[in-house]
């Protein structure tokens, strides 16, 4: 079974526009479900949600012990809570550890662990980005 999503036009700081690769998933904590556009991100260890994604699935208030502090590109480190929820991808519900960034000011990201192990990703040609199984 494929799943296709249409790579999303987006201004850009060095180029006019640029098309990134994006999915649309649900995550699912409880009772609660969010529907959300991830940006697929090949090079990101694990899937990575804003604070208010995490308030409106109602996470439990971190304790001090749980925060680590990730790095991406760059010096800036972002605090961050690692939970699990299942992400629901087409028909496919797969319960993966995310983590929730405690900023706001993170884009969705959709890492490789725990997600990829169960799906090839495709990049066609900068227009597609095709989930199989």
């Amino acid at each position: 079974m494929e799943i296709e999503f249409d790579f999303r036009k987006e201004k850009s700081g060095l180029f006019k526009s640029i098309y990134r690769p994006v999915a649309k998933l649900t995550l699912i904590y409880k009772n609660k479900s969010v529907p959300e556009i991830f940006y697929v991100d090949t090079g990101a260890d694990i899937t990575i949600i804003p604070r208010s994604i995490g308030e409106i699935l109602a996470f439990d208030n971190p304790s001090p012990v749980e925060i680590n502090d990730i790095k991406g590109l760059g010096e800036k480190s972002v605090p961050v809570v690692i939970r699990k929820v299942m992400m629901v991808l087409g028909d496919y519900k797969i319960k993966s550890q995310i983590g929730w960034a405690l900023i706001e000011d993170v884009p969705l990201l959709l890492g490789r662990e725990d997600f990829f192990k169960y799906f090839d990703v495709i990049f066609k040609r900068n227009k597609k980005v095709v989930f199989t199984n």
